[in-house]
């Protein structure tokens, strides 16, 4: 498939990269091109050049808010198109939660979804207006059934670090007037996203 820098592709040389893609595989993954930007030209080919139906374009999450989600007829066939953010966590941590699991579901997994257990928090943390998936790392510690989660550090989208330490996303709920923080000890869910 094309690599290209988003901010030099136009309109006409993105449409002949994805019409590329789309003979050669029923599920494309794109990476960037979906924000506000002035040159973000992805949903545009999407809708007007290849009559793709959006299903969402934006996602009330933290990361990953720009994640675009479209389906379209191409040669007869049902295409999928997952557009993620253009950072590499934002689209590291929206891959494991609509990728992994659409293709999981593709290929015939009885429950597609991640693995989730519940996880003891071992710090307070503060609360997004947006639902978060926080990376962090899980460990068990000796005769406790219930794993600890310890936050990796800044969950800034820029900020890679954070992802290459974490086993797990922390599905932390959005702030509210009544809850503006999870306090050190609260159980939460904890996606599992590789090897523990």
């Amino acid at each position: 498939m094309a690599v290209e820098r988003d901010n030099t592709v136009r309109p006409n040389e993105m449409l002949l990269m994805l019409q590329d893609s789309l003979n050669r595989a029923d599920v494309i993954v794109t990476s960037g091109g979906v924000s506000m930007g002035e040159k973000d030209y992805l949903k545009q080919v999407l809708e007007l050049d290849l009559n793709a139906h959006i299903h969402f374009g934006r996602v009330f999450m933290k990361p990953g808010k720009p994640t675009t989600f479209a389906t379209l007829q191409y040669s007869r066939q049902k295409k999928l198109l997952f557009a993620l953010p253009g950072n590499p966590v934002s689209a590291i941590v929206t891959c494991n939660l609509f990728v992994v699991p659409t293709l999981r579901k593709m290929s015939g997994f009885m429950e597609p979804k991640l693995t989730t257990v519940k996880a003891m928090l071992l710090s307070d943390l503060k609360l997004d207006p947006r639902p978060e998936y926080h990376r962090a790392a899980l460990y068990w510690p000796p005769d406790d059934p219930i794993p600890l989660a310890t936050s990796t550090g800044s969950q800034m989208s820029s900020r890679l670090l954070s992802m290459h330490m974490a086993n797990a996303l922390l599905v932390l709920p959005p702030r509210t007037d009544q809850r503006a923080m999870m306090r050190k000890g609260d159980l939460v869910d904890a996606m599992i996203i590789s090897r523990l």
